[in-house]
């Protein structure tokens, strides 16, 4: 593990506890040693990083205090270049424009051979064919399940039912060319998947859904059932 990294490492672990920790336990943490430890944090408080303690007792960071600089090695660098590569190909414009957005940022204060290195990785992401246009209703979407909003929709199954829905939206999943959008649904009281491109309406209601137990997204992951008829939604796409 790279210097920089472990320092990062050591704030992070100091700052998720939120009370005094011991060299002997960040050593065990990130496996080092708890001379390497005593080293690092000797360098972090001459470097101005308001940790109060001593050895043998324990180490407090200070609220408040801004971690340094993120470093990435180099395959983290290449996941993130995948990543909006990816989100390019498949998300819908806005996603796409921020995740090139983060990237620039990232790049931005990267080192020049950490930079040269994100802007070249050799990982591409294609549209597969006949995928067509990224649904236009996506973005609508993702806002909504951000802002925890009901959507109605007007939905077209694949044998050509259409049906009304006011749902939850609680996340949407990408199988290359198919989105599905996954809600509940308070027409059936069920948690149902829609395939976004067969969506053909849709409006963001004002009205604002809190988490219930049985109707969030953890409780469909642990509850989901084979494939019900697509009249239902699907999901997974057939």
């Amino acid at each position: 593990m790279r210097r920089a990294e472990r320092l990062f490492r050591i704030l992070q672990h100091m700052r998720k506890n939120n009370r005094s920790v011991t060299a002997q336990e960040i050593a065990q943490t990130l496996e080092v040693s708890v001379r390497t430890i005593y080293r690092d944090i000797a360098h972090l408080i001459g470097s101005g990083v308001p940790i109060d303690g001593e050895a043998g007792v324990g180490y407090l960071l200070r609220d408040h205090h801004d971690l340094p600089p993120l470093t990435f090695t180099f395959e983290q660098l290449e996941a993130l270049a995948f990543g909006a590569k990816a989100a390019a190909m498949l998300a819908d414009d806005h996603l796409a424009t921020a995740a090139q957005s983060a990237l620039d940022k990232i790049e931005s204060v990267l080192p020049p051979e950490h930079a040269e290195r994100l802007r070249a990785v050799p990982l591409f992401a294609v549209r597969p064919a006949g995928s067509g246009q990224v649904p236009s209703h996506l973005s609508y979407i993702r806002e909504a399940i951000a802002a925890k909003r009901k959507l109605r929709m007007t939905y077209r199954s694949l044998g050509e039912q259409i049906t009304t829905r006011t749902v939850r939206p609680l996340g949407l999943t990408n199988f290359g060319a198919i989105w599905l959008s996954i809600n509940w649904c308070e027409l059936r009281e069920d948690f149902r998947s829609f395939r976004v491109d067969r969506i053909e309406g849709m409006q963001v209601l004002k009205t604002k859904f809190k988490d219930e137990a049985g109707k969030t997204l953890a409780d469909y992951f642990v509850q989901q059932h084979p494939p019900a008829d697509d009249c239902d939604g699907v999901p997974y796409p057939n």
